[in-house]
């Protein structure tokens, strides 16, 4: 069987923010990987991994339906996709990530080196419909969303990119999707108050979530390039810890000893709608839209719900910009939760529903 880079595999489609022609294909961020359609009877995928304290895990689908999930081994692997199929009808293939980039285990790493296949074609996927990309914590890392209610371990195996409001609207709208998260982190901090788990500072490289001098090689450290995945829509899913913040006494710094307080509910508006101004430089031909809401909202979250709709409409009026919007998302409802106290698959179905429904209207996407 031929073994090619994936690369040279001009109609494999690379999922997720990477760098293009990069071999082997380093996968980040939840949900990166790949997808194609093949004729022939079989198909082999070849990765490499590694890790100290989390391992990566991935998904497989098979002409729309999640047939498999398995953690990667250290070292080289050859994974089975399909075999003994029909051979002449395409199959369509999606591998997905299904843990986010671990800030925490700098070893961390997952890699497609090739495909093995013989005795069939390669051909066209559809072109998507729109191109999504959503921003976002734990919720948009797909945390909790696969696991027993009870479980509080924060491992690996509780994070799912198919039980994922973000794969569920993209595939409802007919969309390619791309995914920026990290569990725990904010708009202005952490849940702690740690100062350094905001997303807006890293949302310009391709993975800077990504740390050690390994990712540093790897390059998720450079500048994302936006101009070669122009997004329809940004949908941000991020203000829950900041919500967790408020709650939370001063974060120490380790280093020095300093605290650092929860920085508010009027410096959380300020640096929402400075983000929304990073976002609109970089996707000059998005809807901005902040989705927010999953794990509660109103009299439940201290004002923050508040400060993110003012932060639109303070971002709105000093630029002139209309295509920013506010969303709010269903509440995760008893008996819809996950693991980790995380929505689970059903409350990410209502999100998703709901965020579909909006985006609809908004994009004038017919069915």
């Amino acid at each position: 069987m031929s073994l090619s880079p994936v690369s040279a595999l001009p109609n494999v489609r690379v999922l997720g923010r990477h760098l293009p022609g990069q071999e082997p294909l380093t996968l980040f961020y939840t949900a990166s990987g790949l997808e194609c359609r093949f004729t022939g009877s079989e198909l082999w995928l070849e990765l490499a991994a590694d890790y100290e304290l989390f391992e990566p895990w991935i998904s497989v689908e098979l002409n729309g339906a999640w047939i498999s999930r398995f953690p990667v081994n250290r070292g080289q692997s050859e994974i089975c996709l399909f075999r003994g199929m029909t051979p002449g009808p395409a199959k369509h293939v999606r591998v997905l990530k299904d843990v986010q980039a671990m800030r925490d285990d700098p070893r961390h790493l997952l890699q497609i080196t090739g495909l093995r296949h013989e005795g069939g074609a390669f051909v066209p996927l559809p072109a998507p419909r729109l191109r999504l990309e959503f921003v976002g914590d734990s919720i948009t890392s797909g945390e909790g969303a696969i696991g027993a209610v009870e479980e509080q371990d924060w491992i690996p195996a509780f994070f799912s990119a198919e039980n994922h409001y973000g794969r569920m609207t993209a595939d409802a709208l007919g969309a390619e999707y791309r995914i920026v998260s990290q569990s725990g982190w904010g708009v202005c901090t952490g849940w702690d108050n740690d100062p350094r788990h905001a997303i807006p500072p890293l949302y310009r490289q391709v993975c800077g979530a990504a740390d050690g001098p390994r990712n540093e090689a790897l390059g998720a450290g450079r500048p994302y390039d936006f101009s070669g995945w122009p997004a329809d829509a940004v949908i941000v899913n991020l203000g829950t810890n900041d919500a967790n913040a408020l709650r939370n006494p001063p974060w120490r710094d380790p280093a020095d000893g300093s605290l650092h307080p929860c920085p508010g509910l009027q410096e959380l508006e300020r640096r929402a709608a400075e983000f929304l101004e990073t976002l609109r430089a970089c996707n000059p031909g998005a809807l901005l839209v902040w989705a927010y809401g999953m794990l509660g909202s109103g009299a439940q979250d201290g004002g923050v719900q508040q400060a993110l709709e003012s932060a639109v409409a303070r971002y709105c009026a000093a630029s002139g910009d209309a295509r920013a919007r506010f969303l709010l998302l269903p509440d995760t409802a008893p008996g819809t939760f996950g693991a980790r106290s995380h929505p689970g698959a059903a409350s990410h179905r209502r999100a998703a529903e709901t965020l579909t429904a909006f985006l609809r209207r908004e994009l004038a996407v017919k069915d």
